[in-house]
């Protein structure tokens, strides 16, 4: 009888040590960001733009500017070169080669063009997607005289799982920057 006693003590005391299973519901990350409303920038340089009035912004030397995103740990720098003496080859060039030196650990690279004759607005956008350094570049010109490349990073390890909602919200300003570029004579 004590041994029936120690056996059925034992099975009960095993039976009762197991979790019972519980089914979580599939999880969504949820980040809200603010309502974007654009502001035009008119600073002492050939070209002004609308950039996000959460936003702040840096002008660096040669009327390059920086638009940081402080609550993203994010910047869109940007950086202004005039056209002279038949360069606008290199200048293309050298803003292609800058976005395709993250090919290495980029999943893709799709190109968009884009054209905006009425403001004399041509360009390229690259949306970079994978654990690259940088997201997204840019470039516009007006093929003669100006010329403005854009590049979108991040203060933190590149990890596109994580960064994905901010970086369609940041693209969408790179967008609107591309739009409402205008350069002065």
């Amino acid at each position: 009888m004590l041994r029936f006693s120690f056996l059925f003590i034992l099975c009960v005391f095993l039976m009762s040590c197991e979790d019972p299973v519980t089914v979580k519901p599939n999880a969504k990350l949820r980040l809200e960001f603010p309502s974007a409303a654009y502001k035009r920038i008119d600073k002492d340089c050939p070209y002004s733009f609308e950039k996000n009035e959460s936003a702040a912004l840096k002008k660096t030397k040669n009327c390059g500017m920086n638009v940081q995103y402080s609550k993203m740990n994010a910047t869109i720098y940007l950086t202004y070169q005039s056209v002279r003496n038949n360069n606008l080859d290199s200048l293309v060039y050298d803003a292609q080669k800058l976005a395709y030196d993250h090919n290495i650990k980029a999943e893709s690279i799709p190109e968009q063009p884009f054209v905006n004759p009425n403001n004399n607005v041509y360009g390229m956008f690259y949306k970079i997607n994978g654990n690259a350094a940088s997201q997204s570049h840019f470039y516009v010109t007006d093929s003669v005289n100006h010329f403005v490349t854009g590049s979108l990073y991040f203060d933190a390890k590149p990890n596109f799982d994580s960064i994905y909602p901010a970086v369609v919200y940041l693209r969408e300003d790179i967008r609107k920057i591309m739009e409402t570029i205008r350069w002065k004579e």
